[in-house]
């Protein structure tokens, strides 16, 4: 009871709970503040989704805010989570370095809440027992001797066949595998020997070794531990017969694919095996409805026996090789007919074309020799000043206008011309030789020459 005199006693300020916008629940950890909106936080689910209400958009500045882990407290989620993971690290009662890996709390805070928080809080109260058990193990076994079961580590041996254990290379009574994690871990402490002649950065070397050594084996064991725990050796071994099960399925048809790649958009709503079976159902449904069509056709036909449908599908495939046969031969002939026709025209045509030939050969022989008039008239008024000179018949028509060009005659011409050639030949096969020219030919004369019997292909040009 309060005396008259005493002040009336205050009722407890509730905590300030902070609540989501969007999804309405309790914000105890991190949220998110929108820097726009006035008083508009949001949990960490809802942002990720891409939440928006009201004049709120999911564009909008925003800012991380570290909500306090317990009531009452000063001390955010990050500060709390760093506390611990000092203690777990540099061991309970080492604060300092403790306060020094939170980094925004002094020493006497650190001690202070770590005691009424986890310690001596409702944290502590649930977790730490009243009542200690003996920390001292007793090792001691049976008579047997020192390889007791007493002191070997207790562990349920994993459930594998011979077959997988040979595959995997894992030993479930000795919890081993032949390639561990971290294989090489035993290089760091192999070679390590403490001697006389260590000095006190030696041993400390060696014993910073030694306790990377044992993280490592920690590290394995836990790995161990784990997929001992959680069944990942057994989903290996499982995993591994599906894939041995999928090559050994057969290989699906075009139709059976193309079927699977229309039904894919339902696969999101099913799981594997209940997409398999709506394969399989679908498929037996398919063949199902082949064998009821079939039958209903052996009964139009007045089948009414199992015996009786091997009569008729013999009689049926007789009567349709009889069908086929038939169209063969049919078709055989009309081949026949269409290809004597096709002959016929290709003679008639290959006739009208000789005709044609023939006309056209008669006619341009006429042309021909009406030109060979005119030329003949021509050559004889245009070479008039060396149509007399010796040698004039043994050149071409072309060489007759190039040696009236030049005002060259024709047995100079030839002697030149054979000189050109000679000394071509002889230069393709290798032979050194110096031809001497004339020395009254004038150089012009004898490129125009040399040019000529190059277009015409008496000589190759170098």
């Amino acid at each position: 009871m309060t005396s008259p005199g005493d002040p009336e006693p205050k009722m407890a300020d509730p905590p300030t709970r902070w609540y989501c916008n969007y999804c309405q629940d309790e914000l105890k950890s991190f949220s998110v503040k929108c820097c726009k909106c006035p008083d508009f936080d949001l949990c960490l689910q809802c942002f990720s989704s891409g939440a928006e209400i009201g004049t709120h958009q999911r564009d909008d500045d925003y800012q991380i805010v570290d909500h306090a882990l317990f009531e009452g407290s000063d001390w955010s989620v990050s500060e709390e989570y760093a506390l611990l993971d000092g203690v777990e690290t540099f061991g309970f009662g080492n604060w300092a370095d403790a306060a020094n890996h939170v980094g925004t709390k002094s020493q006497a805070e650190v001690t202070e809440h770590y005691n009424s928080t986890f310690i001596l809080g409702n944290v502590g109260r649930v977790t730490i027992p009243d009542k200690l058990t003996s920390k001292v193990i007793d090792h001691t076994g049976p008579e047997e001797g020192p390889l007791s079961p007493s002191l070997s580590t207790t562990f349920t041996p994993v459930d594998i066949t011979l077959a997988d254990q040979s595959e995997l290379g894992y030993m479930p009574h000795r919890d081993d595998f032949e390639r561990e994690f971290d294989n090489d871990a035993e290089t760091l402490v192999s070679h390590l020997a403490v001697t006389i002649e260590d000095d006190d950065l030696d041993i400390s070397l060696k014993l910073a070794h030694v306790d990377i050594y044992t993280s490592r084996l920690k590290e394995r064991l836990r790995r161990k531990k784990i997929s001992r725990d959680y069944g990942l050796i057994v989903a290996a071994c499982s995993s591994a017969k599906q894939k041995q099960a999928n090559k050994n399925k057969k290989q699906l048809s075009k139709h059976e694919s193309d079927f699977r790649e229309k039904l894919r958009p339902f696969s999101q709503f099913m799981t594997p095996r209940d997409q398999e079976e709506l394969y399989e159902n679908v498929q037996k449904e398919k063949r199902l409805r082949a064998k009821i069509k079939e039958l209903l056709k052996y009964r139009r036909n007045g089948i009414t026996k199992h015996e009786e449908c091997a009569e008729y599908e013999a009689a049926r495939f007789k009567r349709e090789k009889r069908k086929e046969s038939r169209k063969r031969l049919a078709e055989k002939a009309k081949g026949r007919v269409l290809s004597a026709k096709k002959e016929k025209e290709k003679l008639n045509k290959i006739e009208s074309k000789e005709d044609t030939i023939k006309r056209e050969k008669e006619r341009e022989k006429e042309k021909e020799k009406e030109r060979d008039k005119d030329d003949r008239e021509l050559v004889e008024d245009e070479f008039k000043a060396i149509k007399s000179s010796p040698g004039f018949n043994f050149l071409s028509d072309r060489e007759k206008k190039l040696c009236n060009s030049m005002k060259m005659r024709p047995a100079r011409y030839i002697t030149l011309k054979a000189l050109i050639i000679k000394d071509h030949l002889l230069r393709k096969q290798g032979i050194p030789h110096k031809t001497r020219y004339p020395s009254n030919l004038d150089k012009a004369h004898r490129k125009r020459i040399f040019n000529y019997l190059t277009k015409s292909g008496w000589i190759k040009s170098s």
